[in-house]
């Protein structure tokens, strides 16, 4: 089977868990503290893998102890890293607030050496993107490296999905090489204008996109599933529970990685979709983000409800 290879950054994640988000030049105390991997594009990798995708992951790394968690983490999940190590920068890091009651979260990104990926960077794995079944990327790292990407795929007819995250402005040219886009409510929001509260309104925001050249569109509603949209068809896809929430950092994460991998399978684009939901609705039963992705069989047994 083709591999996946998606494009992102490895950062480590610094995860507070507190009842509130401090104000402004308040200190106050927190529930818990946990260091564990992040970065989506990691993280989308090492949900594809544990969901059975042979996957690759371009990145840079700086060379210091967090390059370590970086190496591990896609050591234990069967990721192939294609790394650049820059000795100039350091390791990417985020700080995470967890609001205690939900699970919810607040997320601040500082990229490092994952913010000097570069075109050339891609350029240089041309050959492993043409081999590719899909090509994966999101907005962590800079966009004109998530474009040549793109670009690379596309003219070899490798399938290529964008995860517009953190949101960003984004011209025609660069969505029309997006077979699949797969923003979320908020996303969606700012990438149309348009608000994203209710499926109706996801399905505008979709027609919005597809106006603009992307191919098809997924929209992730969160507790409400998400939209598959596409010029000939409109699905809802609830939401597959596998257990109470107790974080929801990785679900999007979680969904892509779960989505690229049955797409690379020859899946139904729909069928996609809800493998992704399934892989989503277990990894937000579990706290973190890379340690919460599902292996296979659990993800099949889920569907199999």
């Amino acid at each position: 089977m083709k591999p996946i290879v998606v494009l992102g950054i490895f950062v480590a994640d610094t995860a507070y868990r507190a009842e509130r988000m401090p104000k402004m030049g308040e200190t106050i105390l927190g529930r818990s503290f946990v260091l564990g991997p992040g970065g989506k594009g990691s993280n989308q990798s090492v949900a594809a893998a544990m969901a059975g995708g042979t996957t690759h992951f371009i990145t840079r790394l700086g060379k210091d102890d967090f390059a370590q968690i970086a190496r591990s983490t896609w050591a234990r999940a069967a990721v192939h890293p294609e790394v650049t190590e820059d000795g100039e920068s350091y390791t990417g890091a985020a700080f995470i607030f967890l609001e205690d009651a939900t699970g919810n979260n607040a997320i601040i990104v500082s990229p490092g050496a994952a913010a000097r990926i570069t075109t050339a960077d891609l350029d240089a794995k041309a050959d492993l993107i043409r081999s590719a079944a899909v090509f994966v990327t999101q907005l962590e790292q800079p966009i004109p490296a998530a474009r040549r990407g793109l670009e690379i795929a596309r003219a070899a007819g490798v399938t290529t999905i964008l995860n517009p995250a953190p949101a960003a402005p984004l011209d025609d040219a660069m969505l029309a090489l997006c077979d699949y886009i797969t923003p979320n409510e908020s996303e969606a929001e700012t990438l149309t204008g348009l608000p994203v509260t209710t499926v109706v309104q996801a399905e505008a925001a979709a027609d919005a996109l597809m106006a603009r050249g992307v191919g098809a569109v997924v929209i992730t509603l969160g507790g409400n599933g998400a939209l598959y949209r596409d010029r000939t068809r409109s699905v809802h896809v609830p939401v597959i529970s596998a257990g109470p929430v107790v974080e929801t950092t990785g679900a999007g994460d979680a969904f892509n990685g779960g989505f690229a991998v049955a797409l690379s399978e020859g899946r139904d684009v729909v069928e996609a979709v809800r493998f992704g939901c399934a892989t989503a609705g277990i990894s937000v039963t579990r706290p973190g983000t890379a340690p919460s992705m599902p292996a296979r069989a659990e993800i099949d047994a889920l569907l199999a409800r």
